[in-house]
């Protein structure tokens, strides 16, 4: 019995999204909607949650033939999840967004919560505060990532950014920052000030609460 027809019924990915819109469902209920179905050697679910990490861990840029090397997805599937997801981008963008507070970008950020390991993201705003664009820097472990101010200043640099929001979600729950988050924020901060580039706050959430050093004053 694979793992849709062992799920309640008002728990499968197509009969969830029918009842409460696509918003309610994770990044891997979405692409096992988007799958239909999956193969022999893989359930529907199982092979959902390999795609969704292969995007994360290519920075959420498709790689056709990377996606051809996960057992189950044969050209004419990698070229449906490339098409699907191009297709997306194109109309729901996050460019133009105004910033009045950082917390507005968590709506940007939010379907990260559920992933299994930390990814860090950094969203350039420019000199007007809109975001330009939100971009995972690193993928880590179950509870840390490595981050490196070259890493996480690259593209804003090239975007020409005023300032950036940093956030990194917390897998295994709860938001308290941790003494390495503390010291992973001073860092980027004396960074920023170096390159002209402000680091306006850090976020890190969960699926239910977020942290924010702005305001908490740290």
């Amino acid at each position: 019995m694979n793992k849709i027809t062992a799920m309640p019924l008002a728990d499968r990915p197509r009969e969830k999204l029918q009842q409460k819109g696509p918003a309610a469902l994770s990044d891997v209920e979405l692409m096992a909607v988007l799958l239909g179905k999956g193969t022999q050697e893989a359930d529907v679910m199982t092979l959902a949650e390999r795609i969704v990490k292969a995007l994360a861990e290519s920075k959420e840029q498709v790689d056709l033939a990377a996606l051809q090397k996960i057992k189950g997805v044969g050209p004419t599937r990698a070229m449906m999840i490339a098409a699907a997801l191009e297709f997306a981008r194109r109309r729901i963008r996050p460019e133009g967004l105004k910033v009045t507070f950082p917390t507005d970008v968590m709506p940007l950020i939010q379907h990260y919560a559920d992933r299994k390991q930390e990814h860090c993201i950094c969203i350039s705003l420019n000199g007007a505060n809109e975001v330009i664009a939100v971009r995972v820097v690193t993928v880590g472990l179950v509870n840390r990532t490595q981050v490196h101010p070259r890493e996480v200043f690259a593209d804003p640099i090239t975007d020409r950014a005023a300032a950036v929001i940093l956030a990194h979600n917390h897998p295994a729950g709860g938001v308290e920052p941790s003494k390495e988050d503390v010291e992973l924020t001073q860092r980027l901060r004396a960074a920023g000030e170096t390159l002209g580039i402000r680091v306006l706050d850090h976020l890190i959430f969960d699926a239910r609460n977020h942290y924010s050093f702005l305001a908490n004053q740290q």
